[in-house]
Parts: C-alpha cells; sequence; structure tokens
C-alpha cells in the first residue's frame, strides 16, 4: 500500500529538517564499541549507486549493512508517536517510511547484502554483539 503525501507545512518542513539523521547517540555508542573490538566499518553510507539511501554503518566488503531506526521516524511499535496536530499526514508519513524500508531491505537482500535493523532503544552492548556475530 502506497499513500500519497501532500507537503508538509513550511514549520513541519524546518523541523524535519533540523533532525539529526547521523551520529545519533545510539549510532555513536554502537560506533565506539565496534571501534573499540577492532572492527572497521564505513560511516552514513551510500550503499547502492543507483539508489539514494545510506546505510548508518556499511560493510562493502562483507556486504552487510546497519540501519539504526529512530523511533519516532521509523514507528517503532513500542516507543513511536504520532503528533496530536495533522495526526492523518503524520500517520501516513510513519508508514510510507516503514514501507519504504522494508522495500530497501527487500532491494539490498536481492542484491546479496545482509541487512540489520535496530531500534533506537535498543542496548549498544547487545546490538554490537549481534553485529560482531554476522561479521565472525
Amino acid at each position: 500500500m502506497t499513500y500519497e503525501l501532500s507537503p508538509p507545512t513550511d514549520n513541519v518542513r524546518r523541523q524535519m529538517q533540523a533532525q539529526k539523521t547521523s551520529g545519533t547517540k545510539i549510532e555513536m555508542e554502537v560506533r565506539r564499541r565496534l571501534h573499540a573490538e577492532g572492527y572497521r566499518y564505513r560511516v552514513n553510507r551510500k550503499i547502492v549507486s543507483d539508489q539514494p539511501f545510506k546505510g548508518d554503518i556499511v560493510w562493502v566488503g562483507r556486504r552487510l549493512v546497519v540501519f539504526l531506526d529512530g523511533c519516532f521516524w521509523h514507528g517503532c511499535p513500542l516507543h513511536g508517536t504520532t503528533p496530536k496536530s495533522n495526526r492523518a499526514w503524520w500517520e501516513a508519513k510513519i508508514a510510507a517510511n516503514r514501507e519504504r524500508d522494508q522495500r530497501t531491505d527487500e532491494m539490498l537482500r536481492g542484491r546479496g547484502w545482509k541487512v540489520l535493523r535496530f531500534w533506537e532503544h535498543g542496548d549498544p552492548v547487545l546490538i554490537t554483539a549481534s553485529i560482531a556475530e554476522h561479521l565472525s
């Protein structure tokens, strides 16, 4: 199911553009832990040349990409919320984000990539351990 989104208001656009997309708290913690364990990686890297999205942590040679998804923007079932004003627009926006994530995962797996997704509320120790398992 695809949602048609009308353009956001100028205020919403400014708020969305101000959101941090790389170097979030969870990203930094996981990256520090991976680096301390001796893993080297690329950050905020475009994965395939014909697609606009970027992986949060990427190992090109191993064809492994990690996405650390924010609870609000990616519709976390535990912590995701919907603003009260313009509720229908936000519901459609978050649903479209989730659909995009699914398409991205399917496309990458179809091209031979391992895709790992974690929520921002996840335990950095457990996330790092899970990633390390896929790198061993």
